[in-house]
């Protein structure tokens, strides 16, 4: 790839042109009488940006389409081969990573890269040695490289660049320090928005423009597609849907306040739950090991719930219908096409998707909630890195 025609002086084709981009990564292969007409642009006008995006290395000539009768048009689409995007996302223990290509494909992906995250700049800077030689390992160059993307948990403003959960805090934005250490453009972004772009781009939706995408994983978050764009809200924290002031309880969230979903609809809560059973006297395969005083994690209630544990599936059950409940009154406000669930809690589905329905057909409009498919995530734990891939992509083309 030559250089940015983002750079370029010429404000209305390099609209014009992110508009031809952003066509191919959403619809496909195009010819030029189709971009054309979707970009309200005269034939000679597209026939010279298409012909800049051949030079800069953004499109490649497909050759000609195929026709029933008439002159071949010729098509065109994304070039494969113009760079590399790298998507990572970090939690506390590990970092999962995707590549893709330009055009989209994923190429390798790694997860469960060990790692330890902390809140220091020794930490930053091993994240940036792991994954430069993630790629040296793959035999990627780095200047083939055209952006990475890093979600992070927490309030994440990928506007300003700042991560307020990690790192730098609010000394510095992170996004520019990191693109220092990597050479590279950087965007950051919050790992449930990320997973939403992912999912939008790569998994469950089709041809829906009102999507949210529910991550419940130890916490809860939210992502939002709306009229096709992704949202961020007026400063960018958009989605904090775990700290929903829902439940009635007296249980202390992470954020300090009480009363908030995540308590009661999480994998944090099916642990609490799950503990809570335990020390009531309830039996479970878990038993013996909490009597001997052993650590219980929620990976443990997992397994037994794959187990068919009775107490873990009733733990579970519990919290698929609390949240049933906070997306029948999600379903009620944005009206949307498709609800997706996603995290770590997703490997529960089969437990998970009865009292969550049930509890929006309880809780929800008819005439509202009718029109809504709930699915889980085709992507599962890929999501965010893929997201992330996704989502370095359109912030880099500027069709964010």
């Amino acid at each position: 790839m030559k250089g940015s025609f983002l750079n370029s002086p010429d404000g209305k084709n390099t609209i014009i042109k992110q508009k031809i981009l952003g066509l191919c990564i959403n619809e496909g292969d195009y010819s030029i009488a189709e971009l054309s007409k979707e970009t309200n642009t005269s034939i000679p006008t597209v026939t010279k940006l298409v012909s800049e995006l051949i030079e800069d290395g953004y499109l490649e000539d497909l050759g000609k389409m195929g026709t029933s009768g008439g002159r071949r048009p010729s098509i065109y689409g994304l070039n494969p081969a113009a760079g590399y995007f790298v998507g990572a996302d970090v939690s506390k223990s590990h970092v999962s990573i995707a590549v893709s290509n330009f055009k989209g494909s994923i190429i390798d992906y790694q997860d469960d890269v060990p790692f330890k995250l902390e809140s220091t700049e020794q930490s930053m800077v091993e994240l940036c040695s792991l994954l430069k030689n993630y790629i040296s390992r793959l035999g990627i160059k780095e200047d083939s490289i055209l952006a990475y993307g890093i979600n992070l948990t927490g309030r994440v403003n990928n506007g300003t660049g700042y991560s307020f959960s990690y790192f730098l805090g609010e000394d510095k934005p992170l996004a520019p320090t990191l693109e220092d250490l990597l050479n590279t453009p950087v965007f950051i972004e919050n790992d449930s928005r990320a997973m939403t772009y992912g999912e939008y781009i790569c998994g469950m939706a089709n041809n829906e423009k009102n999507m949210l995408f529910i991550n419940v994983s130890w916490g809860l978050g939210m992502g939002m597609i709306l009229d096709g764009k992704l949202y961020y809200g007026k400063s960018g924290y958009s989605g904090e849907i775990g700290h929903f002031p829902l439940l009635d309880n007296d249980i202390i969230c992470q954020c300090g306040k009480v009363g908030c979903l995540e308590t009661g609809a999480s994998g944090l809560a099916v642990h609490r739950i799950f503990l809570e059973k335990l020390r009531e006297g309830k039996a479970s395969a878990l038993s013996a090991k909490f009597n001997n005083g052993e650590e219980i994690s929620l990976g443990d209630i997992l397994d037994a719930l794959a187990e068919e544990d009775v107490l873990a599936i009733e733990a579970v059950e519990e919290i698929g219908n609390t949240l049933g409940r906070a997306i029948a009154g999600l379903i009620n406000i944005f009206n949307p096409e498709l609800v997706v669930i996603g995290g770590r809690m997703s490997t529960a589905e089969e437990y998970l998707m009865l009292p969550i329905k049930s509890a929006i057909n309880k809780h929800s409009l008819n005439i509202v909630s009718k029109d809504t498919v709930i699915k889980f995530s085709k992507l599962g734990k890929k999501a965010g890195p893929i997201g992330a891939c996704m989502l370095s992509r359109s912030h880099l083309l500027g069709l964010l």
